[in-house]
């Protein structure tokens, strides 16, 4: 552990980022499972809206730096392509 005082304080506020960079990361796996777990059960409607906010987590993610911005367009386009085989 840290001895100087604004070392202590530097390790707590990285713990904190830590723990909001691993959530935001899990909340991008989930919404990206969420989508093709709809299109899985093939129910369009929750495709779609699992799509929508999917895209919205990329977003977020990449403007907060915890992914890239070419990571987050091919996902979107894979779920894209994914989510418009259901009415086929």
């Amino acid at each position: 552990m840290a001895n100087i005082k604004s070392q202590k304080k530097r390790a707590l506020t990285n713990a904190k980022a830590n723990a909001k960079n691993s959530a935001e990361r899990t909340e991008v796996k989930n919404a990206i499972k969420n989508v093709l777990k709809a299109v899985e059960a093939k129910d369009a409607d929750a495709a779609k809206a699992a799509y929508d906010k999917a895209n919205s987590v990329l977003d977020k993610a990449v403007s907060s730096g915890i992914k890239k911005g070419n990571y987050a367009s091919r996902q979107k386009s894979r779920l894209a392509k994914a989510v418009n085989t259901i009415g086929q």
